[in-house]
């Protein structure tokens, strides 16, 4: 909260401090998994083919229930798994690697877009800031705010989530990303604009 701590007039007090739910984070975490899902089943079925095609070729009327010892074999005389993998065509590492940094850079990008917001109602504007270097700032004094909308799918009643957007008199609208308990902050901004 430094940008708001810093803009703090003397005789402003801080009434409501909004937060990133923990389903954010989650969603975060996911991409990073998502990217190593793909990435598995890029080399799995890389390897699956490789090593299929060389069953294939050596033993071309191989029964059914010796399939899996072929399997044993032929990784084997690769040096192993990880041997078989590092033996890949460089496109399918190049993919497999490519789907794990995508993951790690969609998560590492919400992670930076969660610690540089700040999201607060004071008793004389609602502040939100977004931005690293390049800063946004949407500030409404509480006595020209017209509206307050809260947003919120069957997921995030749930858990308990949702989007604000609030509307101010000659400014616009400020729309808030999904904040924690957002029904607590339109409270928060209806408290504000009573003070």
């Amino acid at each position: 909260m430094l940008y708001v701590q810093q803009s703090l007039s003397p005789d402003e007090k801080i009434v409501h401090i909004g937060r990133f739910h923990w389903a954010y984070r989650a969603a975060a975490v996911s991409w990073i998994m998502f990217g190593a899902v793909v990435a598995y089943f890029i080399i799995h079925v890389a390897v699956h083919i490789e090593v299929t095609s060389i069953i294939d070729q050596r033993f071309p009327s191989l029964p059914e229930h010796l399939q899996g010892e072929a399997w044993d074999r032929v990784v084997k005389a690769k040096g192993g798994l990880i041997k078989t993998i590092l033996g890949l065509h460089i496109g399918v590492r190049i993919a497999a690697f490519l789907s794990i940094l995508v993951g790690v850079f969609m998560f590492a990008r919400m992670m930076i877009i969660m610690y540089v917001t700040e999201i607060c109602v004071t008793n004389q504007r609602m502040i939100y800031k977004t931005g690293l270097i390049s800063r946004y700032v949407g500030e409404i004094s509480v006595n020209r705010i017209e509206g307050v909308n809260v947003l919120q799918s069957i997921m995030g009643r749930l858990l308990g989530y949702g989007t604000i957007i609030v509307r101010g008199m000659g400014v616009g609208e400020v729309r808030l990303p999904p904040i924690a308990d957002p029904i607590t902050f339109r409270r928060a901004i209806e408290k504000a604009r009573s003070l």
